[in-house]
């Protein structure tokens, strides 16, 4: 048993989904999974292990922010020998190119913060996406789009894969740098992607980001905090088939 997920060895399935939100975890598990069990309570980031089509799959809350996640990631890693952890997450848009619900399959992913700086003594690591999960989810996502599905609220998703911007701060207080992340290609902004694309190396496993863009950040567009819980099933749909598809 880990510090801070405490399971026991077995419970945890080699694919772990994993939102931000420990409520969006226990949405998942119950939407998604059939025959899901609760494996901890632990802080309160909830962890469930359930089958989906037949295959064992795990949904594991990692918190807000890079040292939250990186907590859960370690331990998953390190400890449960998982091998694949997708993250199921909201982002802001950072451009007119996206969308309210559009959902974007991060690529790589810049950031603001001193992790990495620390870890590689200066030197700028570039974090990136698995290519196999990439691609199977951008396949994915053409079959879950193509045939109509869409989250609850009416409108049909569209699907961007490229850069995101991993932040350390919600509130930021030089958002004229963000925007200028914009003149290089990213698309939004979260906070988790570049640690758990960076732990994933270290370990030699798989992960992706998938986020669906729950706020505007250029025309101020925004969901409710209840939408971001329970409406996002899209990308979940998509990391659950991506993440069998690549195994």
């Amino acid at each position: 048993m880990t510090t801070h997920i405490g399971a026991q060895t077995g419970d945890i399935a080699p694919l772990v989904l994993m939102p931000g939100d420990p409520l969006r975890a226990k949405w998942i598990a119950e939407t998604f999974l059939d025959d899901a069990r609760c494996y901890s309570e632990v802080r309160g980031m909830y962890g469930y292990t359930g089958t989906w089509r037949g295959h064992r799959v795990s949904v594991q809350g990692s918190g807000m922010g890079q040292p939250s996640l990186a907590i859960y990631a370690n331990e998953l890693f390190a400890d449960y020998d998982v091998q694949s952890v997708i993250r199921v997450g909201s982002c802001g848009a950072l451009t007119e190119k996206l969308a309210v619900r559009d959902i974007v399959i991060a690529s790589g992913a810049c950031t603001d913060s001193s992790m990495n700086r620390i870890r590689f003594e200066g030197f700028d690591y570039a974090p990136i996406a698995d290519f196999g999960l990439l691609r199977a989810a951008y396949d994915a996502a053409q079959r879950v789009v193509s045939t109509g599905s869409t989250d609850q609220g009416g409108s049909k998703e569209s699907v961007h894969v490229g850069l995101i911007f991993s932040s350390d701060s919600f509130y930021s207080p030089r958002p004229e740098l963000t925007a200028r992340m914009v003149e290089y290609g990213v698309l939004a902004v979260e906070m988790e992607a570049s640690a758990l694309y960076t732990l994933a190396a270290k370990f030699g496993r798989r992960a992706l980001a998938i986020c669906t863009v729950s706020d505007h950040i250029v025309t101020g567009e925004q969901t409710t905090s209840q939408e971001r819980e329970r409406t996002f099933g899209a990308m979940v749909e998509i990391a659950l088939e991506a993440g069998l598809e690549r195994g």
